[in-house]
């Protein structure tokens, strides 16, 4: 099979850590063409990636017959309307993570791929890691028994987007990004969580949410800051399984300590990867050497180099060499504990996940660029 043609859309700092990747580890991808509404960022980018299909209207990217697979690296309430009209222009699709800016809209884009039988990847960074790797190798082969409760942990001490000092300010406004830690790092811990656990069916879940710490008022004020800083839930899974999730922008705390996954023969600290059991009612805490076992993975068993990370994994789906992993799956749950979240703070109350779906709007965004002109 010949190489992946990927056109990516949005040239922000997202978008360029992509192209680097594809240029730097995936030589079965090119990046044939991007996307990017501002002419002098698109120039800028293109420019320093040399990139010679140049686009600022969408729809015009999604008519070109040489892209196989669409990247999209907007900001979350974008990220339905252009992943569902890039499917039903017969392109596969990767997409930032959250998958979108709610439950509803992320639902959309599942039936979508179901539907039009195309590809939809999640980027979910930390399923790729060595420590998820490992631990998915212990859980699989039994070791932790009965898993009963999983503690998703994520902590920033003062690192909200803009007000702090980095990144735009699109990731702090409900209009754009949809919800604030638990969407913008919360998505990796819980993921992580549900993918070494099998993809548990939530029932139902309880949380609050808090923006309390002082900022920068302007920064305020430009921003439309409104999100959350910390968010905090609880979550209750077919089977009994429960979960409590801690996700920290901004706090007054020391660190978090790691994630965990509590079994009824062992235990999981998920990084550093740490297994607690007992041998002979002597309690132990086993740490392990994921170098040797990181290289075994590219020498003596070369096929793992296919989960080195997202992207590297989506190509070598794509040209049929392993099977994809059901990320779009996992992203929609993720999505559906998260706005259970929200809508569990709004109401004052635990709500079901049948609540969830019932309650759940969209908050896409209208692309004004969605709309192919035929003028490139």
């Amino acid at each position: 099979m010949g190489k992946i043609r990927i056109g990516l859309i949005g040239c922000g700092i997202i978008g360029e850590s992509h192209l680097a990747c594809y240029r730097d580890q995936t030589p079965d991808a090119e990046v044939v063409a991007v996307c990017e509404i501002l002419p002098d960022r698109l120039k800028d980018v293109a420019d320093r990636f040399n990139i010679k299909k140049r686009y600022t209207n969408i729809g015009n990217m999604l008519a070109n017959p040489d892209i196989d697979l669409i990247d999209i690296c907007l900001h979350n309430n974008w990220h339905a309307p252009v992943a569902i009209a890039a499917m039903e222009a017969g392109k596969d699709v990767y997409c930032e993570k959250p998958m979108a800016g709610s439950y509803f809209d992320a639902k959309a884009m599942y039936d979508c791929s179901v539907r039009t039988g195309r590809k939809l990847h999640i980027q979910l960074a930390q399923i790729y890691s060595n420590d998820a790797k490992a631990a998915k190798r212990f859980i699989d082969a039994g070791m932790l028994g009965e898993i009963y409760h999983m503690r998703s942990y994520g902590f920033r001490r003062r690192g909200r987007p803009y007000v702090d000092g980095y990144a735009r300010k699109e990731f702090v406004n409900s209009k754009t990004a949809g919800g604030g830690a638990l969407f913008d790092m919360g998505v990796y811990h819980i993921s992580q969580l549900l993918w070494l656990t099998g993809i548990p069916k939530l029932e139902r879940v309880c949380g609050r949410t808090y923006a309390k710490l002082p900022m920068d008022e302007k920064r305020r004020e430009i921003s439309g800051y409104d999100v959350e800083e910390l968010g905090t839930g609880y979550a209750t899974y077919e089977g009994g399984l429960t979960m409590d999730i801690l996700e920290s922008w901004a706090i007054y705390a020391r660190p978090f300590p790691s994630s965990i996954i509590c079994g009824s023969k062992g235990g999981l600290s998920i990084s550093p990867l740490t297994f607690h059991s007992a041998m002979e009612d002597i309690q132990s805490d086993t740490t392990f050497d994921l170098s040797q076992f990181d290289y075994l993975n590219h020498t003596v068993y070369p096929e793992m180099a296919m989960y080195d990370n997202s992207q590297v994994h989506l190509v070598a789906a794509l040209q049929g060499k392993c099977e994809l992993l059901p990320t779009r799956e996992i992203g929609l749950q993720t999505q559906l504990v998260q706005e259970g979240i929200y809508i569990s703070n709004r109401l004052g109350r635990e709500v079901t996940a049948e609540e969830i779906a019932k309650y759940s709007v969209s908050t896409a965004l209208e692309v004004p660029n969605l709309i192919a002109d035929g003028k490139e």
